[in-house]
């Protein structure tokens, strides 16, 4: 496969990708709104786009790829976590856009080319509204702006919904305000106490979905290649960046390929904040490396649902530590053959089985194997710590000193010599629970950190 295919959720199809200009090829995902702390639910649309990203990099040159991701650090989520928090709106958005780049950086994910934050486009936003409205495609009714949904008729087409449908099951926000009962908010009065800013329609601030079609024009133009983001936000975010797009400016066409990653769950039911079921990013790093978290937010192909649990970490993680010993700072020149995998719609599955045949050949001791693997490993991210640096991050990660762990091994010697097998097996699973792997070998103990600890439940 010498093209990158990938499924469009606007054609449910998978399509070849044809840049609309091969020297500016244009990526959007929708970023982290910066109320609380990103959970692995968000971390695995941050991998999915990271992992497109480098495909796309790897295809065209970095140069030639502008990928966007966005901050929206304006939302009514934002001004309610404030107010429960008792934290001023600016220091909570600072903070938590801080952990979410802390985030990223612990994941291996590469900086986009831009990343926007929504309260410096508030201009924009306000100049689409003015215009949205004297193309008869919105109205204001006591300081609201209401995009009208009849102005577009081919809403409904990204979500695959009719609008009679749609109408029956609306929620409602401001019906008493609302034309119809599926037209959504541009913009909205805001409260003294609350942020807001100067327009024709009095202090107020933008809708959500206004924000990402404004900053996506912006860096990549009325209409750009891939608009990428979460399997809940092709409605109504989605559909409602492109009603209010196409209208603004007259074209059939927002982004040519719509891309969208699957739910992460727990007992199969998607991780979200509402349901109260969620492991933050911070956390799942604090317990396994960002490598472990990456390669388990990447073993499952990105349209399917991908089930959290400790099993799935403790088996990626034996799968890092059997990769770490054909590591090497030398890689191939050449693109290794797998590479075609990711271009089939990012076959994140197949291609981690081929790594796996790529080690095994690596072990027999093929050299030009051992450089493709090492290649392959970091076409998706991983490989980012030296041998050293992974000893390093594993020891740390350890609730036992050194000492102790020999302390430990020695009275497991003794207990073995005099026949205390009992002894010896309890202090083992002691030392197992503490984060240490010991082994018997010729005579001799040996031991080592690991991340597979049994007291750990994520």
């Amino acid at each position: 496969m010498n093209n990158l295919h990938l499924t469009s959720s606007l054609t449910n199809k998978k399509e070849i990708f044809n840049p609309i200009n091969k020297e500016k090829v244009s990526l959007y995902a929708c970023g982290p709104t910066v109320y609380d702390s990103p959970h692995v639910g968000n971390a695995r649309a941050l991998v999915v786009f990271d992992l497109l990203f480098r495909i796309l990099i790897e295809l065209y040159g970095e140069k030639k790829v502008i990928y966007v991701r966005n901050i929206t650090d304006i939302d009514d989520k934002i001004i309610e976590a404030s107010k429960i928090k008792k934290i001023d709106i600016s220091n909570l958005t600072k903070t938590v856009t801080k952990k979410f780049h802390k985030d990223c950086e612990t994941l291996f994910c590469l900086n986009p080319t831009k990343e926007p934050r929504a309260t410096d486009h508030v201009d924009g936003m306000i100049n689409m509204t003015n215009k949205l409205i004297e193309k008869n495609a919105a109205y204001e009714k006591e300081g609201h702006v209401f995009f009208s949904v009849a102005s577009f008729k081919k809403y409904g087409n990204l979500s695959n919904k009719n609008l009679d449908d749609l109408k029956a099951g609306a929620r409602v926000e401001v019906s008493k305000l609302k034309k119809d009962p599926l037209d959504f908010v541009l913009w909205k009065p805001s409260d003294k106490n609350d942020p807001g800013w100067d327009s024709p329609w009095g202090r107020g601030r933008p809708g959500w979905h206004l924000e990402c079609s404004v900053m996506s024009e912006k860096y990549l133009g009325k209409n750009f290649d891939i608009h990428g983001g979460g399997l809940d936000l092709i409605f109504p975010h989605h559909e409602n960046e492109i009603a209010q797009s196409c209208v603004y400016n007259a074209t059939d066409k927002f982004a040519n390929y719509w891309v969208h990653n699957g739910f992460v769950t727990m007992n199969k039911e998607k991780m979200s904040k509402s349901v109260g079921n969620i492991t933050t990013i911070e956390d799942a790093t604090k317990k396994y490396s960002g490598q472990v978290v990456r390669l388990s937010l990447l073993s499952a192909q990105y349209k399917q649902p991908l089930d959290w649990n400790n099993s799935l970490l403790i088996e990626q993680s034996k799968t890092l530590d059997k990769w770490y010993s054909m590591y090497s700072s030398e890689v191939s020149k050449k693109i290794p053959d797998c590479f075609n995998d990711l271009l089939d719609d990012m076959n994140t599955p197949l291609y981690i089985s081929k790594l796996h045949e790529l080690f095994q050949q690596s072990q027999k001791g093929d050299n030009n194997k051992k450089k493709e693997f090492n290649k392959a490993c970091r076409l998706i991210g991983l490989f980012n710590e030296t041998i050293e640096k992974r000893a390093e991050y594993k020891k740390s990660k350890a609730k036992i000193s050194e000492d102790n762990i020999l302390s430990k091994i020695k009275d497991r010697e003794e207990a073995k010599k005099v026949g205390n097998y009992k002894l010896a097996d309890q202090i083992r699973n002691d030392l197992n629970k503490e984060g240490i792997d010991i082994k018997d070998e010729k005579g001799k103990t040996t031991w080592n950190y690991n991340e597979q600890r049994k007291d750990i439940y994520i």
